[in-house]
């Protein structure tokens, strides 16, 4: 028995071993794969197989050029069969993607809501709807969901959402409201926009990506790895005090950086309803939209002048609202940095636009079953065998 539960192991990690090479580094053949991973060619031609059957893999086109011995067939990572479902309940739109596992997206739909106020019952029961929209469509295609994942704009922690003060939400196992064929794990917009960035954005290993909506929120990538606190709550930009005596803040404090630089209060001092509006102000040069961003891009370059010192930042990614903003509020922003910082580094951070913009949450969301299934595939093979 003890000799069985070896050899399971040790074949699900060998199934993980050779389905990073793949995705990290394919197309790869056989032989490849069994001098990176330094397996025999018979088991790697075994794992391959099987990956195959179960649709993870796919063969495709000849040998590279030059690679000694019998020709061999490249392999690379399959978008047949296994799926994943990224979902998003935002301030004033809802979200869903479906994406398979070579990360191209198979469905995507976004239905503009004003969630502010609402029940969680009734908005969950909308993102269901859109939910089995998207079910439905990845059954069309052949694909079989490996989970679902909740993006949400607050705080999460142990699967409860304790406070989001733009949709007056408090203490809401939100995912739980979800009736799909899969559970559905939830966590905070901005870590999964950051995670978005990192895997599908092509971007730095460390940053900050700071996600711009009614709400700011902002998710820490550190070599790599998302950053979220030993409780998951870290990354509240929004809330950081840009100024003591400013107004007030749904949260309850004063002069926090949404007051200034949220998506609301862009629009109010810009004097337009929408962002569409306000960027059709700015093309035109309308001075009132133009001053709307200078001021909101001085306050987010304060706010990130305080987290730069703090965690040593050298990238900083702006995604949400302030991504089709950004080539209004970039200079205001690194002005700010670049005085408040050039006494103490030899250069500010390189700031950049989100290469995502509002698909970054729902990529993140989706991204992180498909790294789970990359990560741990044998569960998905007896599920193959299953069927």
């Amino acid at each position: 028995m003890t000799q069985a539960v070896r050899h399971d192991s040790m074949r699900a990690r060998n199934l993980e071993v050779v389905l990073g090479e793949v995705s990290r580094n394919g197309p790869l053949t056989r032989a490849a794969l069994a001098e990176l991973t330094g397996l025999t060619k018979s088991t790697v031609s075994k794992l391959v197989g099987d990956l195959v059957d179960a649709g993870l893999l796919a063969e495709t086109g000849p040998a590279r050029a030059g690679e000694r011995g019998r020709p061999g067939v490249d392999v690379v990572l399959s978008g047949a069969r296994i799926a994943s479902l990224g979902l998003e309940i935002n301030v004033d739109y809802l979200a869903v993607r479906v994406l398979d596992l070579t990360g191209a997206v198979r469905f995507a739909a976004r239905r503009d809501r004003d969630n502010r106020g609402s029940r969680p019952k009734k908005v969950l029961a909308e993102l269901q709807a859109l939910a089995e929209e998207a079910i439905t469509e990845g059954r069309r295609l052949g694909l079989d969901l490996a989970g679902a994942v909740l993006a949400v704009s607050g705080p999460v922690g142990d699967g409860v959402l304790f406070s989001a003060p733009n949709l007056g939400w408090q203490d809401v196992r939100a995912a739980d409201l979800l009736r799909l064929p899969v559970p559905v794990e939830l966590d905070n917009e901005a870590n999964l926009a950051a995670l978005g960035e990192l895997w599908y954005g092509g971007g730095e290993r460390d940053f900050l990506y700071v996600s711009g909506e009614v709400g700011i929120g902002a998710g820490l990538v550190v070599n790599g790895e998302l950053f979220a606190g030993p409780r998951g709550l870290a990354g509240e930009l929004g809330h950081v005090v840009v100024a003591p005596d400013g107004p007030a803040c749904r949260c309850g404090g004063s002069g926090c950086l949404e007051t200034y630089a949220g998506q609301e209060a862009l629009l109010a001092a810009g004097r337009t309803s929408t962002v569409a509006d306000l960027l059709a102000g700015l093309d035109r040069g309308d001075q009132v939209a133009l001053d709307a961003c200078a001021a909101a891009g001085r306050a987010l370059g304060v706010a990130l002048t305080s987290a730069v010192n703090l965690l040593d930042l050298d990238h900083i990614v702006l995604g949400g609202v302030f991504t089709p903003l950004y080539p209004w509020l970039a200079e205001s922003v690194a002005g700010v940095l670049a005085a408040r910082l050039g006494g103490l580094r030899a250069a500010p951070p390189v700031l950049t636009a989100s290469r995502l913009g509002g698909d970054a949450a729902t990529l993140g969301a989706a991204g992180r079953v498909v790294h789970r299934v990359l990560a741990d595939p044998a569960p998905f093979l007896v599920r193959a065998q299953e069927a």
